[in-house]
């Protein structure tokens, strides 16, 4: 009698039953708000933590205000995935416009604000106040290498991309370790909140030349207990409607 396929012995992989995933609880929910407008934001304008401190625009407070009572009200009034409550934690940059947004959220979930200096945005060094055509017209051979480099710093000392995503990420492991299982809320910028998506995504670092952030916009990052991210939302300006 001839041997089919059926009489063949199964492979280890064929006997053994698949096993369901293990339970990692609850992620550590970030969601990243960008601070409001100030007065150099509408001009584009370079403006990191090297130069002025400014504080936020009229329309910036505005932004702040409804962002606060968007996130107080609950899951119908912004989209953030898996928005079941408000944040129960608030972390600002210690820049002004950061803290003043952090403050206006604070203030309507009745908790205090925590400040991390991880959070800041980048150097710019003698970019600071420029907009990208100036810099250009004044710094070409150091915008271009800027422009091609994570390692490349702006003129006159700033920081470059890879000095920043290192501090951005020790400031996440941080507050992912300290914050397990919570939703957390971190007012930053621009280069950081960026840069915590880039790396969750695994993305190279010129990604962060490939993705809009508006001002006051939300975006959400989970963080599980086995390392692994997953970006839920990016550049949600809805609550600002």
């Amino acid at each position: 009698m001839n041997a089919t396929a059926d009489d063949a012995p199964r492979s280890g992989s064929d006997r053994t039953p698949s096993l369901p995933p293990p339970d990692l609880g609850a992620p550590c929910t970030l969601l990243l708000l960008r601070h409001g407008e100030t007065p150099l934001t509408p001009l584009k304008r370079f403006s990191g933590s090297g130069g002025d401190d400014p504080a936020l625009s009229a329309a910036g407070r505005r932004q702040a205000e409804r962002t606060a009572a968007a996130l107080a009200a609950g899951p119908d009034a912004v989209r953030t995935a898996g928005h079941a409550a408000a944040p129960e934690v608030v972390v600002s940059s210690p820049l002004a416009r950061c803290r003043e947004t952090a403050g206006a959220v604070a203030a309507r979930l009745g908790v205090d604000v925590a400040v991390e200096p991880g959070l800041r945005e980048t150097d710019f060094g003698a970019w600071e106040g420029l907009t990208f055509g100036e810099v250009r017209a004044r710094y070409p051979e150091d915008m271009a290498a800027w422009l091609a480099d994570p390692g490349a710093r702006p003129s006159g000392g700033g920081e470059s991309f890879a000095e920043v995503a290192r501090r951005v990420d020790a400031a996440r492991h941080r507050l992912v370790t300290a914050y397990a299982g919570r939703r957390v809320l971190l007012v930053s910028h621009v280069t950081p909140i960026k840069t915590l998506v880039r790396l969750a995504l695994g993305a190279p670092p010129e990604a962060l030349f490939r993705m809009e952030l508006s001002a006051a916009s939300l975006s959400e990052v989970a963080y599980y207990a086995d390392g692994n991210a997953s970006v839920r939302v990016l550049n949600d300006t809805s609550h600002l409607r």
